[in-house]
């Protein structure tokens, strides 16, 4: 079992990972949306807080004219009384009083109204100012994101640029090692075939001056000049 639980443990933990790097991924993109979703909400609210203040209104209306009842039976009250109908003046005295808990009502229906269209006044100011200032965070992210991209995209190619620059170089050092190779074996059968043939060694004796070039203009001229006098 603890095995077991292992196993479901490592899984839990892969698909965080893998969860994880889908939201990191796809981070931009997630946070505009959520900023859509939190400016769809306002804008609820907003209709929330007109619909708030139309009931504070109404309440307001509902207290003015039940006040302006509860004056009129007083009145009615009065009246009856001054013409000695006790009976009548305390039907309209129990009107009176049903009057006075229906403004009582409307009084704490217009209280609370009020306090909650404060409310919601100050969280939709606050929000918008949030909102306000994640859209702006939005445009620099989008902006950053973009300068990495083209970075990114710039490196690499100069990294692949200066690769192939170094493979270039690479193909001009076989080239010229293998020129120089050539030269060096050309240059060794001349030497090695003066040196089979002697003239090596003829050379060396006669830069040393122990022998005479037979072969100069100056030793044929002068061989001309004996034979013609003889």
């Amino acid at each position: 079992m603890g095995l077991f639980n292992k196993m479901l443990t490592a899984i839990r933990g892969g698909a965080r990972e893998v969860g994880e790097t889908i939201v990191d991924a796809n981070g931009i993109r997630i946070f505009e949306q959520e900023i859509n979703d939190a400016e769809n909400e306002l804008e609820k609210g907003k209709r929330d807080l007109t619909a708030v203040v139309a009931k504070e209104m109404e309440a307001k209306r509902n207290i003015a004219n039940l006040n302006d009842e509860i004056a009129k039976h007083e009145k009615y009250a009065k009246d009856a009384l001054a013409q000695q109908n006790e009976e009548l003046a305390l039907e309209v005295a129990q009107k009176i009083s049903e009057l006075t808990i229906q403004l009582e009502t409307q009084v704490k229906a217009e209280e609370s109204f009020k306090k909650h269209a404060a409310k919601l006044k100050d969280l939709i100011k606050s929000t918008q100012k949030s909102l306000a200032n994640m859209r702006r965070q939005l445009v620099m992210v989008k902006t950053t994101e973009s300068v990495h991209k083209a970075t990114t995209a710039i490196t690499s190619n100069y990294a692949s640029s200066n690769s192939k620059l170094l493979s270039a170089k690479e193909s001009l050092d076989r080239i010229q090692k293998r020129q120089q190779d050539l030269d060096d074996r050309l240059a060794a059968g001349s030497e090695l075939f003066d040196e089979f043939e002697g003239n090596d060694l003829e050379d060396k004796l006669r830069d040393a001056g122990i022998v005479e070039n037979d072969n100069s203009a100056q030793d044929i001229l002068d061989k001309l000049r004996s034979n013609k006098e003889g």
